[in-house]
């Protein structure tokens, strides 16, 4: 356990990942502060229109919670985690996309199987991984989990994460690799999975790095 001080800002384009950031938080940032900045509008016209048509609003987003005295912001949409990751030289303070530390577990593997509920997350993800595999060149495959994300919208969680589970383990088997969950809303489903590959999901290593942001050189004093 790792004990954090400091003000952390999280944008999310869903409600459902509050109380699962805040569990993580509590289990092993004891003392951090999350404030959660919830706009699912966002993630609706970035699939209309692309991740740029927004990033003017994520921008106003973050250095509102910047000037609300946030120390560090974590970005929980993979869609969007790129469009954040760019304010960091602007806002003067770390901004963190929460797959980031996720794709670079994942790129010590020479085949990757990237899971999303998702279409408009896929690209985002299998660049990421790319950008932090370099410059080796792995194999990555890529499964749209059909349906999913309806149930997700319906509030159908249990049928939502074992659609979720039932797609990692009739995912494309290989010897020496790994399936990547897309998507923060899809963390559960990996205690539902019978695959024996490792199955990596994004908020607790996502967390634990924004943690690492507030609490090292430039945050809070960490103890």
């Amino acid at each position: 356990m790792v004990t954090a001080t400091g003000i952390l800002a999280l944008l999310h384009t869903s409600p459902v990942h509050v109380p699962v950031f805040e569990g993580l938080r509590d289990r092993h940032h004891p003392g951090l502060v999350l404030r959660h900045l919830v706009d699912e509008e966002l993630l609706v016209r970035a699939r209309a229109a692309g991740p740029e048509a927004v990033a003017g609003s994520v921008a106003a987003a973050l250095a509102a919670a910047v000037a609300d005295g946030a120390e560090a912001v974590l970005c929980t949409c993979s869609t969007l985690g790129g469009i954040a990751e760019r304010q960091a030289g602007v806002l003067g303070v770390p901004v963190l996309r929460v797959d980031r530390p996720m794709a670079a577990e994942a790129a010590r593997y020479r085949r990757i199987v990237v899971v999303a509920a998702l279409r408009s997350t896929l690209g985002p993800t299998v660049d990421l991984i790319t950008e932090e595999a370099a410059p080796e060149t792995p194999i990555i495959d890529t499964v749209v989990v059909d349906g999913a994300w309806e149930l997700f919208e319906a509030g159908d969680r249990d049928g939502y994460l074992d659609a979720v589970a039932a797609a990692v383990d009739g995912a494309p088997p290989a010897e020496d690799g790994v399936v990547v969950l897309a998507q923060a809303s899809m963390a559960d489903a990996v205690e539902r999975t019978t695959t024996p590959r490792p199955v990596l999901a994004s908020p607790r290593l996502g967390l634990a790095a924004a943690a690492d942001a507030v609490s090292g050189p430039g945050g809070a004093a960490g103890g």
